[in-house]
């Protein structure tokens, strides 16, 4: 009998034969999920912080392009790269691309800390130091699916990536909460929290994950690589400058760089599907686009996406700019309240997400997803319906059901996806369903605040003239006001700011006004009731848009299917280095249709 102590190699806790290694590989995702989510949404809220921190008024003229970078900028950098980094991992390792997101973020994170700077300065750091973050994040988000699709046998998939999704999705809505909370103790608390999360998860992630599955044969292609990220980033950032004013126009549409932006960006984009049909090894396999579920299934989430992101700006608008300031509270606590009362959000969110997705490995994802996005889109309408200064219960109902929707849809469709594809594709079907999700945030930034600014270009100059000469401000000085882009007014709203005293102040108007009138104009009231019904206008416009992307996607989610296993093909697979050809997970499929079959 043999006496040789058995290597830790083999019996190890992390070794990937071992049978608990999928709740290894399961933690360590989920924790790098949601650091990469919390920190997509965390400096949202915390904006108002932020630029006191660092000194910097970002409603002066010149100062805008910090507000929409520091917005924009992660969210930007990670919907361009999650596809190439997937890419990466399928053909290099997606643990070790992983394990590298998580040490690139946890060095950026430390960076964030240690602004030395202030003003333009300070702005440009954080925002340098962000994009790098987002770098990190973008190899964490673009692998960590694929890595569970790997560790977890198909009929326990749904469960593992519904948790994996939940957190991700659910790290949007935590961001909000964390910062509103960090950014009344500190503004460097806001990027301090996600230090110790980084450095545990690197040292966990190198010491405890392992490649499961072969390395897919052939090299990185850089032609795709590049007109990518050349072409989503021109299409996004114009998308986004759109919001700004030009000229006499109160956004910024017919601007020449705006439109170069779009319209170079999509053809650019055009030209990427030219190069991928092309190369030999492409960045991504457009043959993947024949599969029902996986196009579907992206359609929906990049909907889905939008209307979420759109919710989370138009709530933050609504707490911090209005129904705040008129309970009470004061412009410098607004974020900190905020993010408790987003709580019922988040609350509805993590109930539904791991259940559904639970289930969806028995049921199939078309009920849940389907029913998800018909619950959001219900939700939407009923926001409408409440006054806004509303009671909160209310608002607390309806928040949660919301969440409890996105939940619904979340998991169940993100397993569908992956389940669709080839196994040694899925780091790039990962990276491509990351873009889609992480474009529809961006996207929601350029869409719904436009829709708002053209909500509130119809009834705010009304409301502003009105308003200001009620308290002594001469007509010709309302009507100079008045006549402003109404951008302004909505992001003073999005930070919680009263932009009135910096709106009269070029003026001189504010000095000649009685000591009530004074009070009055730059108090927590006068602005939030100024712009409430302005707001509401916008707000309809915003939701009802909301809506109807949340009913297509409904619809997509219908025709995506039910329950889905993916099964090799000649015309999707694509070669690897040394594994064989994969036998179907589920032997008993039949007459397998689009490479995919619905049971």
């Amino acid at each position: 009998m043999s006496t040789t102590k058995p290597s830790r190699e083999r019996t190890g806790m992390f070794h990937r034969d071992h049978p608990n290694y999928k709740w290894i590989a399961l933690s360590n995702t989920t924790l790098g999920m949601l650091m990469a989510t919390i920190n997509g949404s965390i400096v949202l809220i915390s904006l108002p912080a932020i630029f006191t921190g660092i000194k910097l008024n970002p409603l002066e003229p010149g100062n805008v392009s910090y507000l929409l970078w520091m917005l924009m900028g992660y969210i930007l950098v990670t919907a361009v790269l999650v596809v190439s980094f997937g890419r990466l991992g399928d053909i290099y390792g997606r643990v070790r691309i992983y394990n590298l997101g998580f040490a690139v973020f946890t060095v950026a994170a430390i960076a964030l800390v240690f602004d030395p700077f202030t003003a333009g300065s300070g702005a440009l750091w954080l925002i340098g130091w962000r994009v790098v973050q987002a770098v990190g994040g973008s190899m964490l988000f673009a692998n960590s699916t694929a890595i569970l699709t790997d560790a977890f046998p198909p009929n326990r998939r749904g469960f593992a990536i519904g948790i994996n999704q939940i957190a991700a999705i659910a790290g949007t809505f935590l961001g909000l909460i964390i910062g509103g909370i960090l950014s009344s103790i500190d503004w460097h608390a806001i990027f301090i929290v996600s230090v110790p999360f980084g450095i545990l998860g690197t040292i966990w992630s190198y010491k405890s994950l392992h490649e499961t599955s072969a390395r897919g044969a052939g090299k990185v292609d850089w032609p795709g690589n590049i007109v990518f990220a050349i072409g989503l980033t021109a299409l996004l950032a114009g998308i986004t400058y759109g919001i700004q004013p030009y000229g006499g126009s109160s956004t910024g549409w017919a601007n020449p760089w705006v439109l170069a932006g779009i319209i170079g960006g999509i053809a650019m984009l055009v030209v990427f599907v030219f190069i991928e049909q092309r190369v030999e090894y492409p960045m991504f396999n457009l043959k993947l686009f024949r599969i029902r579920a996986f196009v579907f299934g992206n359609l929906a989430g990049l909907l889905g996406s939008i209307g979420r992101g759109g919710l989370q700006f138009m709530l933050i608008i609504w707490l911090q700019g209005i129904w705040l300031p008129l309970h009470g509270y004061s412009y410098e606590s607004t974020p900190f309240w905020a993010g408790i009362y987003l709580l019922p959000l988040t609350v509805g969110f993590l109930v539904s997400g791991p259940i559904s997705g639970t289930l969806s490995d028995r049921f199939g994802a078309r009920a849940f997803a389907t029913g998800g996005l018909l619950l959001v889109a219900v939700t939407f309408i009923a926001l409408l319906f409440i006054p806004v200064n509303f009671a909160y219960w209310v608002f607390a109902v309806l928040t949660f059901l919301n969440g409890v929707g996105s939940g619904m849809f979340a998991a169940p469709n993100r397993t569908a996806i992956m389940n669709s594809v080839p196994a040694n594709q899925r780091g790039a079907a990962s990276g491509m369903t990351g873009t889609f999700q992480n474009a529809g945030n961006s996207l929601s930034i350029g869409i719904f605040f436009s829709l708002m600014i053209a909500g509130l270009a119809t009834t705010l100059p009304s409301a502003l003239r009105t308003g200001l000469t009620s308290h002594g401000v001469t007509t010709a000085v309302a009507n100079q006001v008045a006549a402003t882009p109404p951008v302004g007014s909505l992001f003073a709203a999005f930070l919680g700011y009263n932009p009135i005293a910096s709106i009269l102040g070029p003026t001189g108007t504010l000095t000649t006004l009685s000591a009530s009138d004074q009070a009055a104009l730059t108090g927590k009231t006068f602005f939030p009731q100024l712009i409430s019904e302005p707001f509401h206008a916008g707000l309809v416009i915003v939701f009802v848009a909301a809506a109807i992307m949340s009913v297509i996607g409904a619809i997509a989610s219908v025709v995506m299917g039910g329950k889905f296993v993916h099964v090799d093909t000649s015309s999707l697979a694509v070669p690897t280095a040394s594994e064989p050809k994969p036998t179907p997970a589920v032997p008993a499929i039949e007459e397998p249709s689009d490479a995919l079959s619905d049971v």
